[in-house]
């Protein structure tokens, strides 16, 4: 890695008592709630789920797309020790965190979810193992990933309990876990959309495309990028520090070449299948390619001049705009472009809204814990931290 001098993390200091934290505590016991429900009286108690549609937004929005938002670590650790910059390396813990918090969701999430969820240790069981179903695939990948982010997120409590020794030791073994930390999501971002690919005419032309995987890492990593300028911004504003424009600036313009491959690809992909015209034929599948492909194209436009992508609000607007866009690509293909067969519909419960809200719930008032109490954001010295 280049020789960069960064200054050291430290906790930000401050009460965890404030009226974030509250409405989050709020979000979270009201999730326990409907869960308690849910595990008691089964997923049609809770949820609006059927037949026809046997997973909803607890899968969708809280694994497929929530992994996707997760994708900050894998994406800053890339481009930290794969491609040997160095000068980013402040922004691998925060991005680290906000994965670490994504991805264990995500696996919990998948509980939830699952009818029988008392079976699930079949998928791993030797005997009952699929090894040629991508829904293993990724199952196995995930849950590997969150145990390797663990452990490269775990120095960070080590430093603070002052175990120094037991640091070093884990750092000799460092590279190989990074190493998993980077194959990993590869795997199963991409495998994501080969779930789609599988289910072939149920899914609707505009989504249903082999160039799925490659899709759908690409998005993974543009989105990772964008979460990143949204977490340090939101963090700089609450915690009242310094916006990091010497490293966002330039890595924005990164998370551009990745947005303009995959748009080279996505809308390749539509002209050359012959199903432009279906994006043109009023239906609520064609608004929703449109806003999809709007929340792609508009952070171009936004921050394509190297002037534009110094200001902190284009920056923040340009993140938030990727994220939904990718949000959109994953919602459009596994719901809405989603084509059951008729006297199927699905809407999610007032419940399943609740539960998913209560996740990021606990993302939120895990990064405000952790990140007051341990070695996470770069000291600043300047500025009070609350």
């Amino acid at each position: 890695m280049a020789n960069n001098q960064h200054a050291a993390p430290a906790p930000v200091g401050g009460s965890l008592i404030n009226a974030v934290t509250l409405s989050c505590g709020v979000l979270i016991a009201l999730m326990v709630a409907i869960l308690v429900v849910r595990f008691l009286f089964g997923l049609g108690a809770v949820t609006g789920l059927n037949d026809g549609y046997p997973w909803g937004i607890w899968v969708v929005v809280d694994v497929v797309i929530g992994s996707a938002f997760a994708c900050g670590g894998f994406s800053v650790a890339m481009l930290v020790y794969i491609f040997n910059k160095g000068e980013y390396h402040p922004l691998v813990r925060p991005a680290l965190l906000a994965s670490l918090f994504g991805y264990t969701l995500a696996g919990a999430g998948v509980i939830f979810d699952l009818g029988r969820w008392w079976n699930v240790w079949n998928m791993f069981w030797p005997g009952s193992i699929n090894p040629n179903s991508v829904m293993f695939e990724v199952a196995v990948c995930i849950t590997l990933y969150i145990v390797v982010m663990w452990i490269e997120f775990s120095p960070t409590f080590l430093e603070q309990m002052g175990k120094h020794d037991a640091k070093k030791k884990l750092n000799k073994a460092m590279f190989f876990i990074i190493a998993l930390g980077t194959v990993l999501p590869m795997m199963h971002q991409s495998s994501l959309g080969t779930l789609l690919v599988v289910m072939g005419v149920q899914i609707h032309p505009l989504w249903q495309t082999p160039l799925l995987p490659a899709l759908y890492l690409l998005t993974a990593i543009t989105m990772g990028y964008a979460v990143v300028l949204f977490e340090t911004c939101v963090a700089s504003s609450a915690y009242r520090r310094k916006i990091e424009m010497h490293m966002l600036t330039p890595m924005a313009k990164i998370m551009l070449g990745f947005l303009a491959v995959y748009l080279v690809l996505r809308l390749g992909d539509l002209l050359v299948r012959g199903v432009l015209p279906k994006a043109f034929v009023p239906s609520v599948e064609a608004l929703m390619f449109w806003l999809e492909m709007a929340c792609f194209i508009a952070p171009l436009i936004l921050i394509g001049a190297e002037s534009n992508r110094r200001n902190p609000a284009r920056l923040f607007l340009a993140g938030v705009l990727l994220m939904l866009g990718g949000a959109l690509l994953r919602l459009n293909g596994f719901l809405i472009g989603y084509e059951t067969g008729d006297g199927f519909t699905y809407f999610p419960t007032l419940a399943e809204v609740l539960v998913t809200a209560g996740m990021f719930a606990v993302e939120i008032l895990g990064y405000i814990i952790i990140t007051r109490r341990f070695p996470v954001l770069p000291r600043e010295d300047v500025q009070a931290a609350h």
